[in-house]
């Protein structure tokens, strides 16, 4: 993208320094070789992460695909470089080891195929390429590996009416076999992010900070500056533990979903240092998940006072989770928007045992005293639950 669309000039002289004269991008083909890639491995890590759900990219915009797709010959892991078949794989260890749902990514279009470069020259009055390629790979890895999430991407500036989207959608959600499960996200074309789909992504990194009226999610990365795996990455380009509790804790409590993104290496590994943080997530999550798994957002988002606290509810059990990201200094931490019932409302810390006392403020806030514990008594390390109950 940077390197041959764009032409960045430090992408450019990257590239004129490492690689041979004349190194094409179809020349990375036969490098990415994915011997150390063991499904197995990387189903017990995500799962070890606490995720939910994984999608996978099984063909991005360079038009590769992960699987032996019959129209995209000599250009996909079974035929070139892996020799095998890599959606598959991964799709059965993360059936058989886990309980997250399988999803896929597909890119609609391709930088480099012929047939989409023409179509667009005709300013996408053509349609040679969604009807012989992009199509009828979409319909290949529903059929064939039956995810439960289509994560569409790279509409080229295309309507969706040269994709015919509905016309795929219109099968996957009647037709397909995985009608009754699947959800698909916005990117269907030119004009349809962040209008139509079963979630919206509106943009990469996207976290309005605030509620909004759709299902959406918050599609992100581990490392700050890439997607793909950067071999020449600094320890300060990956977000840290604490960013990405952060970012997990404020995309739940306005209604999204997280989705952090991990490039793996052309030998088919998930780098340590990204392993390292689906672990401690999971963690985190180990002590803190029912401030997070199906929780809704509560009527206020964060706090007014405390605006680094952020608000997650369960219905069910009407407990509405108040998630602190700093501990204070002072021991004690001022809420400025629950409403206390004096007798009743109840503060718990989640991972400690005894009740916290509190004293309201006026009609409206809570000021919480929270116990001294050392760093090793703390229920975990980076972020804090505490459990409030009757309370308004």
């Amino acid at each position: 993208w940077y390197w041959q669309k764009e032409k960045r000039e430090p992408y450019v002289k990257f590239m004129e320094a490492n690689y041979p004269p004349g190194f094409s991008y179809e020349d990375f083909g036969p490098l990415f070789t994915a011997e150390f890639f063991d499904p197995n491995q990387w189903a017990d890590i995500l799962k070890a992460s606490g995720a939910k759900y994984v999608v996978l990219t099984s063909k991005h915009h360079e038009g590769f695909t992960l699987w032996g797709s019959k129209y995209s010959w000599n250009w996909n892991a079974i035929d070139v470089g892996p020799k095998r078949d890599l959606v598959a794989e991964l799709a059965t260890s993360v059936r058989n080891r886990t309980d997250l749902r399988f999803g896929l990514y597909h890119s609609l279009f391709e930088w480099f195929n012929p047939l989409f470069c023409e179509d667009a020259t005709n300013v996408f009055k053509t349609r040679k390429f969604p009807t012989s390629k992009s199509l009828p790979e979409l319909y290949e890895i529903v059929t064939k590996y039956q995810p439960e999430i289509v994560w569409s991407d790279g509409d080229g500036n295309a309507p969706d009416t040269y994709w015919n989207s509905t016309g795929f959608l219109a099968w996957l959600y009647n037709d397909s076999p995985v009608r009754d499960t699947v959800v698909t996200n916005d990117r269907w074309g030119f004009g349809s992010i962040c209008k139509h789909g079963g979630f919206y992504t509106c943009s990469d990194r996207y976290n309005p900070g605030h509620l909004l009226p759709h299902k959406w999610e918050n599609c992100m990365t581990i490392d700050k500056r890439s997607w793909g795996y950067r071999r020449n990455a600094k320890l300060d380009d990956y977000f840290t533990i604490e960013d990405l509790v952060k970012q997990l804790v404020e995309t739940v409590a306005c209604g999204g979903n997280l989705l952090m993104n991990v490039g793996p290496t052309h030998d088919g590994r998930i780098a340590v240092v990204f392993e390292e943080r689906l672990r401690q997530m999971g963690a985190w999550l180990k002590v803190n998940g029912e401030a997070i798994y199906g929780t809704k957002p509560w009527r206020a988002q964060n706090d007014t006072v405390t605006p680094e606290v952020w608000y997650t509810f369960r219905p069910k059990e009407g407990t509405v989770n108040a998630i602190f990201l700093n501990w204070p200094i002072s021991g004690t931490l001022e809420l400025g928007e629950p409403q206390a019932k004096p007798g009743e409302t109840q503060v718990k810390l989640v991972g400690y045992k005894e009740p916290l006392k509190w004293v309201a403020v006026g009609d409206k806030g809570i000021v919480i005293a929270l116990p001294q514990l050392t760093p090793k008594q703390l229920p975990c390390q980076w972020g804090w639950t505490l459990q409030l109950t009757d309370i308004n």
